[in-house]
């Protein structure tokens, strides 16, 4: 293994630091303009463009949605002389803005992906950082969990990018000391450029293909009936490209993808559209995972090749024995927050 990418997480990163170097998380609520309604039409806001939404849009009452953020230890909401970089760390498809501090597992009373944030502070590997827990439904029922193709809360899934960018985004950068501020047709390339270094996006599963699908450019997908034509047997089927938020976004994180992220060379070609290169991009899966390692190798076949060079650093990690578990993903994120916010390194 690269002394980047070791296969295992040190025991110690697992464990509870000291109280006085524990990072604190906080759930809070925030306007949505942008959502799948009832009828499965696309809500936006006066002035969004949704020429690329491959569905109809219509104007709509906004939503309150709930996210949760973890602030590093030491962190002054009210001194501006500190400004952090940012992660928007997304879940799977049964999950919602709790399965990460839920399910990565519990030490010494806190979630084990808390941990593994303070602890790569405490060592010096990774610079403090803000972490961003939202709900990836972007949807009038953006709480219904359920596994269900047809439902809207299944398609919010897939245009999630409208709400992070115009809603999620702009609350974060208002109400949290990120370096990172979207500053709109008045911020110069060379600002936007700064920014989106200081920004990253990754997720589990369903969070891994939106990380792939919808910020490098893969494809949506909606509800359709089974490809043998079989009655009653509703599956996803691919629709429109996403046009993707590389614009945005300077390192990019998907481990254990799901079935519908997009194959290698589609991504490639629009990371290549974009013109933008990637800080980093790593993806990992388990070698034994039913689900994902399939697509897994599909999406990371000729990515690069078709990247046309824009990928400054691509590590597709397999990970030895692993399935489509918290093993695999602790150890995804782990080694994606080093990537992405190295203490000392290039990103500038």
């Amino acid at each position: 293994m690269t002394a980047e990418c070791p296969d295992a997480i040190p025991a110690a990163h697992l464990q509870a630091p000291p109280a006085a170097r524990q990072g604190r998380i906080l759930e809070l609520e925030y306007t949505v303009r942008h959502y799948i309604n009832r009828e499965r039409k696309l809500v936006i806001a006066p002035g969004t463009d949704g020429g690329s939404a491959g569905r109809e849009t219509v104007s709509g009452p906004p939503i309150v949605k709930r996210c949760n953020v973890y602030v590093p230890a030491g962190c002054r909401m009210d001194d501006p002389a500190v400004r952090y970089p940012v992660l928007y760390l997304l879940h799977g498809v049964g999950g919602d803005h709790f399965e990460w501090l839920h399910g990565s597992g519990t030490e010494g009373g806190r979630p084990v992906i808390c941990n593994l944030i303070d602890h790569l502070v405490i060592s010096g590997d990774i610079e403090p950082v803000i972490v961003v827990f939202p709900n990836g439904r972007s949807a009038w029922n953006w709480q219904d969990k359920t596994f269900d193709f047809t439902g809207t809360n299944m398609l919010g899934f897939y245009y999630f990018d409208y709400e992070l960018r115009h809603d999620l985004m702009p609350f974060i950068e208002s109400r949290f000391p990120v370096r990172a501020r979207s500053g709109g047709a008045g911020q110069t390339p060379e600002e936007a450029e700064r920014a989106r270094r200081q920004r990253a996006v990754a997720g589990l599963s369903m969070g891994g293909m939106q990380a792939l699908n919808l910020v490098l450019g893969g494809f949506r997908h909606d509800a359709a009936k089974d490809e043998a034509g079989e009655p009653g047997r509703p599956g996803l089927r691919p629709t429109v490209l996403a046009p993707g938020m590389l614009d945005l976004f300077g390192a990019v994180g998907s481990f254990s993808c799901a079935p519908t992220s997009s194959e290698g060379r589609v991504l490639g070609s629009s990371i290549k559209a974009a013109g933008q290169s990637l800080h980093a991009l790593y993806m990992n899966c388990g070698d034994r995972d039913d689900i994902s390692f399939g697509v897994f190798r599909r999406s990371t076949d000729g990515l690069a090749e078709h990247a046309g060079g824009l990928l400054r650093r691509f590590v597709p990690f397999v990970v030895r024995d692993g399935v489509h578990d918290f093993r695999v993903w602790n150890l995804g994120a782990w080694h994606f927050l080093r990537l992405a916010f190295p203490a000392h390194g290039d990103r500038e």
